[in-house]
């Protein structure tokens, strides 16, 4: 029995869209009817989410929150013993997402087929990941499929929290900024040629501070638009640049090497390829595979090329530890609890440990960070406006005291 997407129209005329479950299309148009319904299109979620994998769309298929609210459920129902294909069933019934409910009925379709649950959601690379199917596939050959779940739904959740604490870190210094840059300019377009015209018309020379503030202000009157363009231009050119694989290396190198951007990147690439590593070990991946998927989650291209260095060395023999620790990227507090994992059997607990030591040193240096940007941020501010004010009373001082 496959899942179906269909359009159709009640009795009322008003137009109404789903998902339904039927052996052919002809008789998921027959239970359409027998609904009242009258079916304008019907398309097999199965075909239809495959051509949405392969289609570039700047809307993810599934959200990071979608996957671990996904995962959690699907979890505890395999974990109380409910048959695979109800529990997926009963999952895509209480999802409130269309696009995931569509993703979950085609997964139960492979799944009634006779096909792994693996190989369901291996027609979904968008919406499960490598690891995720890796993982999975491994859960079932293994018979403990449950407790493998229970794992994946832990390690979602927490890659998004991880990432949703960054992206609401950014939130503030962003929105700040950005009124204080609408604020400057629309002074400087609307206000400040108003209040200068009084002066240019006294016929004296004007102050320097004042006279840069009227060039800022007739340049961004006239030419603001060609500055605009051009800043996007910029932003358009460097975007495809960092395209390229040599250009983006040496940008992801330079980041490295920054004082505070450096421990940023180190320590979030850091965290995600510990606790990937932590999951796959700890649910019977092999471990080259295992370093290969995880690699695959590090943005930084020399942490990812170590990674890779690393692996061949192991695969040679060498441990782990030393293998990591030979690229100089990863924090030396990382490298010790892998060696004492490796040496005391207990390789999964310290990846975990290490993972959560860098999420909450991330952590730390972020809430560090935004503490000193706030205030950076509204004396810059306060800065800018002094020196608007300054440029404006200047004037009216020297009016003054030629006048006393």
């Amino acid at each position: 029995m496959g899942a179906f997407e269909y359009t159709a129209v009640d009795g009322s005329g008003r137009e109404t869209r789903g998902v339904i479950e039927g052996d052919t299309p002809r008789q998921a148009r027959q239970l359409l009817r027998e609904r009242q319904l009258l079916p304008l299109a019907v398309t097999e979620v199965a075909r239809r989410e495959a051509s949405r994998q392969h289609r570039f769309s700047l809307r993810p298929s599934m959200t990071a929150a979608d996957l671990a609210l996904m995962t959690r459920q699907l979890a505890t129902l395999v974990q109380s013993a409910l048959p695979l294909e109800e529990a997926l069933l009963a999952v895509a019934e209480q999802s409130e997402s269309p696009r995931v409910k569509s993703i979950l009925l085609g997964v139960h379709s492979k799944v009634m087929e006779g096909h792994a649950l693996a190989d369901g959601l291996r027609d979904f690379p968008r919406a499960f990941p490598e690891i995720y199917r890796a993982t999975v596939a491994v859960g079932e050959q293994s018979g403990h499929l449950g407790t493998v779940l229970e794992r994946l739904a832990d390690y979602t959740e927490s890659r998004h929290e991880l990432r949703q604490k960054l992206q609401n870190a950014m939130i503030y210094p962003v929105v700040l900024s950005s009124l204080a840059l609408l604020i400057v300019g629309g002074m400087l377009v609307y206000v400040v040629p108003k209040v200068v015209s009084v002066f240019a018309d006294t016929g004296r020379e004007l102050p320097l501070l004042t006279r840069g503030l009227i060039a800022s202000s007739d340049f961004l009157r006239t030419r603001g638009v060609f500055l605009a363009i051009g800043i996007g231009l910029l932003a358009w050119g460097a975007a495809r640049l960092l395209r390229q694989p040599g250009p983006r290396r040496r940008w992801h190198a330079m980041q490295l090497k920054l004082p505070v951007v450096g421990r940023l990147v180190r320590g979030f690439n850091t965290a995600r390829f510990t606790r990937t590593l932590s999951i796959l070990t700890g649910s019977g991946v092999p471990v080259l595979e295992s370093l290969r998927i995880a690699g695959e989650v590090i943005t930084n291209l020399p942490m990812r090329a170590a990674v890779e260095e690393a692996a061949a060395r192991i695969r040679e023999g060498a441990p782990i530890g030393k293998s990591l620790a030979a690229g100089g990227y990863f924090p030396p507090i990382c490298i010790h609890l892998i060696a004492s994992g490796e040496a005391s059997g207990e390789l999964e607990a310290m990846l975990a440990r290490a993972a959560t030591n860098q999420e909450k040193e991330v952590d730390g240096l972020i809430t560090a960070l935004m503490g000193l940007m706030e205030p950076a941020l509204i004396v810059a501010m306060g800065i800018i406006v002094l020196v608007i004010v300054l440029a404006i009373l200047l004037p009216i001082f020297q009016i003054n005291q030629l006048i006393g």
